[in-house]
């Protein structure tokens, strides 16, 4: 790490979150070549990122998305950038929540949405040039966006792609569904019958482009039809 001139900025302070021990150590060697970055913690799963966080105060989380066990980088990410606190973990002195930076090899539709739906700052894909890792990584420390050309491009053709023109009622069942009910269960729940279920589901899964349940529950999570 390149420290910062006398009376320059603070270094940006990054806690590394990897659940694989040879890549984090890899981004740890390469942030530390880097000028004007901090690294302060490094932690291979969710819980531990979110105790360290509170323990040592980051500007910015380097967020892997699959963390094996225990909660994956979403619902840590979630946690970070509203606060939710862990069971016995110290506060950090600041109070302030830190921005999370996404740092992944996965760049679906559904992967994309939740992460910025949990709050994540930016998005970065880790086949990009060390380079553009540092530049997102300072322009995350001053809250703004940085998301790796691919990922843009995604967000922006979801964007222009205009969302399933649903029936209230197909609304309806789609909530139902959501919720993990089945069937029978959604046809007592409004008032109609089970065939009329089934049929609306049919209608569903066509104009989602999708055949199974759970596969209509993610595109209707991937273009905001939910409530």
């Amino acid at each position: 790490m390149t420290e910062p001139a006398a009376g320059g900025p603070a270094p940006v302070r990054i806690l590394v979150c990897d659940d694989h021990v040879v890549v984090r150590a890899g981004l740890l060697a390469l942030l530390d070549s880097a000028p004007g970055i901090e690294v302060v913690g490094e932690a291979g799963t969710g819980e531990e990122a979110l105790a360290l966080a509170a323990r040592l105060d980051p500007d910015v989380v380097l967020m892997d998305l699959q963390l094996g066990a225990g909660i994956d980088g979403v619902e840590t990410t979630r946690r970070l950038t509203t606060g939710t606190p862990t069971t016995g973990a110290p506060t950090a002195g600041s109070g302030r929540a830190p921005h999370v930076l996404v740092l992944t090899t996965y760049d679906t539709d559904a992967d994309i949405t939740r992460a910025i739906e949990a709050g994540a700052t930016g998005y970065l894909l880790k086949a990009e040039r060390p380079e553009e890792l540092f530049a997102a990584i300072h322009a995350a420390a001053q809250g703004r966006t940085a998301l790796s050309g691919p990922v843009a491009g995604r967000v922006m053709a979801n964007l222009r792609k205009p969302r399933p023109a649903l029936t209230d009622r197909e609304r309806d069942i789609l909530a139902q569904l959501a919720t993990g009910l089945g069937n029978r269960e959604i046809a007592r729940a409004l008032f109609i019958s089970e065939a009329t279920v089934k049929t609306h589901l049919r209608r569903i899964y066509d104009k989602l482009g999708v055949d199974t349940r759970a596969g209509a529950v993610a595109v209707a999570k991937e273009q905001r039809l939910l409530p």
